[in-house]
């Protein structure tokens, strides 16, 4: 069986662009066992408490939440496993300067199929304060209303 080209998103982390100012994106491959990747198809995946971080020269995603696959039996893995990410090591060792520096911090942004494998969006992002919070709120709010208005003319 062929696989399907093009791109499949799968679960995106809103929550990440309103907490956070992201300054660069890298795309980077997930190593996973064979039901995460079924019940990922399936759309059961939830990046809303994940980050990234290095530890012994490997790239790891915590606190992504992959359901159980429901016809998986033994098979089927601990949902919150720390996965493994695929990157370059000299990505990798860029990536890790990076979040040394005060503020930063590595967020998956959106899981997606690309070409028939699971792919990650990583974000190297600093944190949003309240009133900057609240300066995106009204910005959007405003442009909402200005489409709304000409719309009606």
């Amino acid at each position: 069986m062929a696989k399907k080209q093009g791109v499949k998103p799968v679960a995106e982390n809103r929550k990440a662009r309103h907490d956070y100012f992201i300054e660069e994106t890298y795309e980077c491959g997930l190593e996973l066992k064979g039901t995460e990747v079924k019940s990922m198809r399936q759309g059961k995946v939830n990046l809303k408490e994940s980050f990234a971080h290095v530890k012994n020269g490997e790239m790891l995603v915590e606190g992504m939440h992959i359901s159980p696959y429901d016809h998986g039996s033994y098979f089927n893995t601990d949902p919150l496993r720390p996965k493994r990410l695929l990157l370059h090591k000299n990505e990798i060792r860029k990536l890790a300067q990076q979040v040394q520096k005060q503020g930063y911090t590595l967020i998956p942004l959106s899981v997606y199929l690309k070409n028939g494998r699971m792919k990650l969006s990583l974000g190297v992002c600093v944190g949003k304060h309240l009133h900057d919070k609240r300066d995106a709120m009204a910005e959007k709010s405003a442009k909402r209303d200005m489409e709304r208005a000409l719309k009606t003319h």
